[in-house]
Order: structure tokens, then sequence, then C-alpha cells
């Protein structure tokens, strides 16, 4: 279980890199998916950082999971 626990940054960090590669579109429903990446990258990190006990990682995780919602958000409601 720790080594899957330990590999869990790799996806985490491919999450982050799909979710600015959609950000950057200039369609919004690609920038709405960007937004439900993070929230799944936030969660990869979160859980990466719980398992190497990096709490100041998970912090900064919660911090962004709140303000992709707040995207997710701004972005559903604009159109």
């Amino acid at each position: 279980m720790n080594e899957w626990l330990d590999a869990l940054q790799w996806p985490a960090m491919a999450t982050t890199l799909l979710a600015t590669w959609l950000i950057s579109s200039s369609r919004r429903y690609k920038r709405n998916w960007a937004f439900w990446w993070y929230i799944a990258s936030n969660v990869l990190w979160a859980a990466w950082g719980w398992h190497d006990g990096a709490y100041a990682l998970i912090a900064l995780q919660l911090g962004l999971f709140l303000l992709n919602l707040r995207g997710l958000r701004k972005t559903e409601s604009s159109g």
C-alpha cells in the first residue's frame, strides 16, 4: 500500500497539468472541466500529503479546493 501511495504524486501531477491546459481554453465547457480536474488533483495531492506527512501541502490543497469551487461556480454561471 505504501508504494501505491508513494506513486500517487505522479497522477496528481498529471491531473494538475491537464487542468492547467484546459483552464487556458477559450471554450467555457473546457474551462468548466478544468475546475473539476483541479478538484481531483487537490484530492490526490492531499492524499499524498497525508501519507507523506506534508501538512502544509494539505492546507494548500484545502485552500485551492475552495478557490476551485469558486471558479467552478463562476464558470457554470457565466455564459
